[in-house]
């Protein structure tokens, strides 16, 4: 579904990342795990075509990401940031609406059908009983699950999710990550999402890529390159893996 091929990306003469390369399967959740600085929004800026690498490529569906027309692409890819500034108390509805726009015509209003198609998103993500609710009145959780559902408006088969856990409570982190890996096997979504907790990448994702710095730590299966060793590389940390109830969680060594 998408093919990195030695993309190079830096500001000015500060390079942050050379010559990478992977790819994302169609219908998988694609995690990016690394430090701070490690490149990982900034990899996935290039991949929305925010920002222009200095070198290779990025295929998207068998198409060069530069071919693609503004509309093309906005039918393609949908996002949601790490972090979204609120500037206006729209109501949940409209900005869930607003994932209408690549379909628009300009100065044309959504049609009814577009209206539908917002109404079921909010059904999909539990959230249609806070449609008429000022955007700035609503709760992190909620707000994540808003940006999920203007997405899932959007209609694209690729989601591109910039630590959507970050600023939440142990409840609402669980409740975005366990919602989007249900829209995931409902709709056969490829989602490419950053992360910071092991832990929740272990648990969440089909594959991860570790990064830091200009470098690739390791790429595979979670249970494959989540590992103490990888740990240490990625994080200058000594990590254990925990087996509780069948299932394996990682944590830092103590002194």
């Amino acid at each position: 579904m998408i093919k990195i091929d030695n993309l190079t990306f830096g500001y000015f003469d500060s390079e942050i990342f050379r010559n990478l390369s992977f790819e994302i399967n169609e219908g998988e959740i694609f995690t990016i795990l690394g430090p701070n600085g490690s490149g990982k929004t900034t990899l996935l800026k290039c991949v929305e075509r925010l920002l222009s690498p200095k070198g290779g490529n990025i295929v998207v569906s068998g198409k060069d990401l530069r071919d693609y027309s503004l509309k093309e692409l906005g039918r393609t890819i949908s996002s949601v940031p790490q972090i979204h500034k609120i500037s206006f108390p729209y109501t949940v509805f409209d900005m869930v609406l607003m994932g209408r726009n690549p379909y628009l015509d300009f100065f044309s209003l959504p049609s009814e059908k577009d209206v539908k198609i917002a109404v079921k998103a909010l059904e999909e993500v539990g959230i249609l009983h806070l449609k008429d609710m000022p955007y700035t009145d609503i709760s992190g959780g909620e707000l994540r699950l808003t940006l999920i559902a203007r997405v899932l408006a959007q209609n694209t088969g690729i989601v591109v999710l910039d630590e959507p856990t970050a600023f939440l409570d142990f409840k609402n982190e669980f409740l975005v990550l366990n919602k989007v890996r249900e829209l995931r096997d409902k709709k056969n979504l490829t989602v490419l999402m950053t992360m910071h907790d092991p832990n929740q990448a272990l648990r969440f994702s089909n594959r991860v890529l570790l990064i830091k710095k200009r470098e690739v730590v390791a790429l595979g299966k979670p249970g494959e390159v989540l590992t103490p060793d990888n740990l240490r590389k990625l994080y200058d940390i000594e990590a254990e893996l925990l087996q509780i109830a069948g299932n394996t969680f990682i944590y830092p060594k103590g002194n």
